[in-house]
């Protein structure tokens, strides 16, 4: 064979292969696209109704009062206006990414910021803890809306106010803007004996910068995932579809409701 005709043959060689590692690689990615369109087009598990093994335990403690919202549903009231300071328990159903909104007032007269007939200035402080291992800490938003006295003046004493806007505890809302949350220590807070009883480690008491003037509060802070790991289910859309009912005792299987006119 010559040297011409034995270049010709390893170029017919060379295109072959080639040809054929074209040929398997289509077939690969196509194979491979037909096994993502068959996952994703696999039916979901079917939507069960939650159970309150479902929840976790949420506990809060504020200085003097607060009120709770997740993903813009008020979730808790301080039903104990100032005093005594009191440990809210709640179960809440959480779903993530979690916008948790609070706003937290302490006790102060809302024209002179003062406590106890005017007769002194009062501290602050806020802690929550979920079981899920959300807890307060200095990566929260916070923002003051009223503080007094000011200048700490308690011979004349006034307040100032800024309007809390009506969506504070949206979603959406934007505190892109607003200052991160003050750690303070137990003892800087100094708690009343039913924070005590709560289980609240790991989380942080948290005000503004001024735990004495700043009388209302609001922090916000966004919770993506769950912090301990743990997946959970989301039943966000649970009213979107007839949900399964929940296990029986004894293992049996979820009673599914029938639709309208079934037999």
């Amino acid at each position: 064979m010559s040297r011409h005709e034995c270049l010709s043959a390893i170029r017919a060689t060379r295109t072959v292969a080639g040809l054929l590692m074209m040929t398997a690689a289509a077939w690969i990615l196509g194979a491979s696209s037909h096994a993502r369109g068959q996952t994703q087009n696999q039916p979901q598990e079917p939507l069960r109704k939650p159970t309150l093994a479902d929840t976790v335990r949420g506990n809060v403690y504020a200085d003097n009062w607060f009120v709770l919202y997740l993903n813009g549903q008020l979730v808790a009231v301080d039903s104990i206006a100032f005093i005594p300071h009191n440990v809210v328990s709640v179960d809440i159903l959480p779903t993530y990414p979690m916008t948790i909104a609070v706003l937290a007032k302490d006790n102060a007269d809302p024209q002179t910021g003062m406590e106890y007939a005017n007769t002194s200035i009062g501290d602050a402080g806020f802690i929550l803890k979920f079981a899920d291992g959300t807890v307060t800490d200095g990566s929260w938003r916070a923002r003051c809306f009223s503080r007094g006295p000011i200048n700490g003046d308690t011979r004349r004493p006034r307040v100032e106010n800024e309007a809390i806007p009506a969506d504070w505890f949206a979603i959406d809302f934007d505190d892109s803007t607003w200052e991160w949350a003050r750690e303070y220590t137990e003892r800087e807070i100094d708690p009343k004996p039913p924070f005590y009883d709560a289980d609240f480690a790991g989380a942080k008491f948290i005000w503004t910068d001024d735990l004495e003037l700043d009388n209302t509060v609001i922090f916000r802070r966004v919770v993506e995932t769950p912090p301990d790991g743990r997946p959970r289910t989301d039943f966000s859309r649970i009213n979107e579809g007839v949900p399964a009912g929940p296990p029986r005792r004894g293992g049996g299987q979820p009673r599914v409701r029938k639709q309208s006119g079934s037999r």
